[in-house]
């Protein structure tokens, strides 16, 4: 077997189809299709079922995939290795992000390192803040940055910029008025929220046990697993919710949506990497990057 099938396989068992494994590769269809088949021909095994369109990983497959990917992550720490020892900064960095910041903040220094540091093989997924961490403690990425603290004894989390979260509701909704709201105010409205693992979430949650109110008492009618599916709630609705200043900018901007008058404390997006695991000059370069972005 080679190293990129084995990488090919991961994306198929990852993505569970072939034309977006192939996409996500930069590879034809057939040539993904043929990678799997080498593999599963050379082992006498079969580590994918073909139902019409769609694929599933068989329990070979799904055994596979642990031992498949700690080969890949070996390979990717060995090219890192190698890159630090030349004079520039080359190799492969695997960068994962939660929602608010891969859509919002992250994308525009993205751009400005791929200029900085052409050499640099940059892969990137976005998530949210538990599958960024879980990615990062596993090894599957390099480098995380999410929303929110991370308490993980395992890793180093550095704040890299500064957030806040906003009370957002439809224009019709009472409190669109202005009306400074209380503590007490905010168990009179149905909410929609993003989804318990999602930074934004997180942070709420913490927000309101700090400020003495069990967020349980919400009314919570529904959550949604992306900042737009929420304001699309809102923007029709009778409903409220709390999002990154930042993904609410344009709403607002549009008179699309409210703010609601009820401070929330900032927070920060913190780069995050594990602590036992060396962090190689691409991720260095990359982390310094975003000490000076805002």
């Amino acid at each position: 077997m080679t190293l990129d099938q084995l990488r090919v396989f991961l994306a198929v068992a990852g993505l569970e189809h072939v034309t977006r494994a192939a996409q996500a590769l930069h590879m034809t269809q057939s040539a993904v299709s043929a990678a799997i088949a080498a593999l599963e021909s050379r082992h006498d095994v079969r580590l994918f079922d073909r139902v019409g369109r769609n694929i599933a990983l068989t329990d070979a497959g799904r055994r596979f995939v642990p031992h498949a990917r700690a080969v890949i992550q070996q390979a990717d720490a060995a090219a890192g290795a190698l890159a630090d020892l030349g004079s520039g900064i080359g190799g492969t960095l695997r960068v994962q992000a939660s929602q608010t910041v891969a859509s919002y903040w992250l994308p525009r220094h993205l751009v400005r390192y791929r200029i900085l540091h052409p050499q640099v093989a940059l892969e990137f997924v976005p998530g949210n803040t538990t599958t960024v961490v879980a990615a990062v403690m596993d090894g599957s990425a390099d480098l995380g940055v999410v929303e929110g603290s991370v308490t993980a004894p395992e890793l180093i989390a550095e704040a890299v910029a500064e957030d806040g979260l906003v009370v957002l509701v439809g224009c019709a909704h009472p409190w669109a008025d202005g009306r400074l709201l209380t503590l007490a105010d905010l168990g009179d409205t149905d909410w929609v929220l993003r989804e318990g693992g999602s930074g934004t979430r997180l942070a709420f949650d913490a927000d309101l046990h700090r400020l003495g109110l069990d967020h349980g008492k919400l009314s919570v009618v529904l959550e949604l697993p992306t900042n737009e599916a929420c304001i699309a709630a809102v923007e029709v609705g009778s409903v409220a919710t709390v999002l990154s200043r930042r993904a609410a900018a344009p709403h607002l901007a549009q008179g699309l949506v409210a703010e609601a008058r009820f401070d929330l404390p900032p927070r920060v997006f913190s780069a995050i990497r594990h602590r036992d695991r060396h962090q190689g000059r691409a991720a260095a370069a990359l982390c310094a990057l975003l000490r000076t972005g805002g």
